[in-house]
């Protein structure tokens, strides 16, 4: 409706009241937590880490998740919207990307409403296996309304397990240093999707973005299937 600049324009300003709200939210400073002094530090938190293969394997689950599949296809949907058909940049196409959120504001709303899905180690890669499937699918599909239902499920799954993950981290996590530990644990979820840029994005110009996307959910796919014997916990 609004076009590509303003529209840019008011998706930033959504933020502008919850800045205002960060900024007068009450905090309670506590001046003897311990912070990071040296590098040192750095390394006793990553052997802390190590210490605790819950928060290993959610660790590693992310950083695999953001690495090898993270966002990427989303600035690849001008061209999946044109070999689905829609790429003509009105509703049908802004309905793809708004299947992916909308699949993300359901499970938030869902999962926290009816207290499903208790967290648990095997649980969070069970629903990123859902996820990698359901990723995969869309990189083949030619179908639009089920490109639309299968994104609304990775938007679903995506949150869910990195929500669930999140929530294992820090119930696992020392307290005493248990910000370190989240800050490790979002280093890895979050740093590494610039390098999905590498392995969907810069793939996909070489062999093509419905391979390269089913290649990495599929890679995904056998490393989650590996760990799910090796590493996560059975409980």
């Amino acid at each position: 409706m609004l076009g590509p600049a303003w529209g840019i324009l008011f998706n930033a300003l959504i933020y502008v009241p919850f800045i205002f709200w960060l900024w007068k939210a009450p905090y309670r400073h506590r001046p003897h937590a311990p912070g990071v002094r040296s590098f040192a530090d750095v390394v006793a938190t990553f052997r802390a880490a190590a210490d605790s293969k819950v928060i290993t394997s959610m660790v590693v689950l992310v950083g695999g998740a953001s690495l090898l599949v993270g966002n990427a296809y989303q600035a690849q949907m001008p061209e999946f919207a044109h070999d689905l058909g829609h790429g003509d940049g009105r509703l049908t196409y802004s309905m793809l990307f708004a299947a992916d959120a909308a699949g993300a504001f359901t499970a938030g709303i869902v999962l926290e409403s009816r207290g499903l899905l208790p967290p648990a180690p095997r649980t969070a890669f069970l629903l990123a296996l859902g996820w990698c499937i359901a990723i995969g699918t869309f990189a083949w599909t030619s179908s639009y309304p089920l490109a639309l239902c299968l994104l609304f499920v990775c938007g679903f799954l995506e949150l869910s397990f990195y929500a669930m993950a999140q929530t294992l981290v820090q119930l696992n996590a020392p307290p005493e240093i248990r910000g370190r530990i989240i800050g490790l644990f979002n280093m890895s979820a979050l740093g590494l999707r610039s390098f999905s840029g590498v392995t969907v994005g810069l793939t996909g110009s070489l062999i093509g973005i419905h391979l390269s996307l089913a290649l990495s959910a599929g890679l995904l796919l056998a490393i989650i299937l590996v760990m799910l014997r090796t590493l996560v916990p059975s409980r």
